[in-house]
């Protein structure tokens, strides 16, 4: 599926060159154009500019767009004009240094002397994320890499997209039922690897902090991770010492003091826990100040480890957290958005893993109990 600016520009090109529109004719205008094609001016605008690079119309201030005099040998032009590099769109959710800003800095990187990108962010919300694509659409982009906001959510848009092969590419999650390549965190393995360092510590009883609108993909895998985690070592799941009403790992959500009540009062209903795992950085760290609030100490009292952790020195705090490789997550979205581009179609689930890394939140329980219960 070609973008809206270069429909346009195919068919006035073709309107030239088979002349209905003749040397010296002009041609309608940006806003004709737009009111035809029931697209904005700024997509017009792109199509008369991209035919006016090529030679097959040249522009009069103040009165219009023109057929050049040299359209005849126009079939040729294509293969003597340098090419504009392609026009990416990037939808994240969001973005901070715990997860987002090295993603973004590999896309980038990658993209010199290959295409350029626009960055926008939908906050989690599908109606954002539906008028931010509609106007990259409108605004002529080849492609769209997006961590969409939700799993079941998709729009008409990308729908559009995913029938008609526009280049297309989902990172960080999945659609529920939609063949679409993406590029993720092996989330499932990754939080397998979370929960057996905390039962290998020694560690019986954890708490699971999940966040309240846990619909997407990311997190259904690391809830599976956990489930079969725990039933790789036959022992029993209980789900009592799950906690999903925590609301603020998203951008749109302000009063912590809530959440961080929420943490304090499963803690204090639930006294046999000795580690929580927070399966968003954010969330760690509201579980953190939950567990200080009580008069409690990390980790002595309860260890916490979480997805994710902001690079910090050696005098400050330091998760014990499972870092995802954002830098080949981000390097593999844009190669394979550039394979679509140039026709290479595929449909791929690219799972990356990751790894677990060490802070001082996490230490061997030295409490022992009869049986495993998390």
């Amino acid at each position: 599926m070609k973008s809206l600016y270069e429909q346009i520009y195919e068919s006035i090109k073709q309107d030239i060159v088979s002349a209905k529109y003749k040397v010296g004719d002009q041609v309608p205008s940006e806003k004709e154009l737009s009111e035809y094609f029931n697209v904005s001016t700024i997509t017009t605008k792109k199509a008369l500019e991209k035919l006016t690079n090529e030679g097959y119309v040249y522009r009069k201030r103040g009165k219009g767009t023109f057929v050049s005099k040299n359209t005849l040998d126009m079939g040729n032009v294509k293969n003597n004009v340098k090419m504009k590099k392609p026009l990416f769109g990037l939808v994240l959710t969001t973005f901070d240094d715990s997860f987002g800003n090295k993603l973004i800095a590999s896309i980038e990187e990658a993209s010199h002397d290959n295409c350029c990108i626009i960055l926008r962010r939908s906050l989690s919300i599908p109606n954002r994320e539906d008028k931010v694509i509609k106007e990259l659409l409108e605004y002529g982009i080849d492609g769209l890499i997006i961590s969409p906001a939700k799993a079941e959510h998709y729009s008409l848009e990308i729908l559009k997209m995913v029938v008609n092969q526009f280049p297309l590419v989902l990172i960080d999650r999945s659609f529920k039922g939609l063949a679409t390549t993406s590029v993720s965190t092996d989330n499932k393995q990754a939080a397998k690897k979370g929960i057996n360092h905390l039962l290998d510590l020694g560690h019986e009883n954890i708490g699971i902090l999940i966040p309240k609108d846990n619909g997407t993909t990311t997190i259904e895998d690391r809830i599976k991770g956990i489930v079969e985690a725990i039933a790789d070592r036959k022992m029993i799941v209980n789900h009592d010492l799950w906690c999903s009403e925590i609301k603020s790992p998203y951008p749109t959500h302000e009063d912590t003091k809530k959440d961080i009540e929420v943490i304090k009062n499963h803690i204090k209903n639930n006294p046999e826990i000795t580690a929580l795992f927070a399966l968003e950085y954010n969330i760690a760290v509201l579980a953190k100040q939950a567990v200080e609030q009580l008069g409690l100490k990390i980790p002595e009292d309860i260890s916490i480890l979480c997805f994710d952790s902001p690079p910090r020195n050696a005098l400050e705090w330091n998760f014990t957290h499972l870092q995802q490789n954002e830098e080949e997550i981000g390097q593999l979205a844009l190669s394979n958005l550039l394979e679509m581009y140039n026709g290479n179609f595929s449909i791929d689930d690219i799972r990356v893993s990751a790894h677990l890394v060490e802070g001082n939140t996490t230490v061997k329980n030295n409490v022992t109990s009869g049986h495993l219960n998390v």
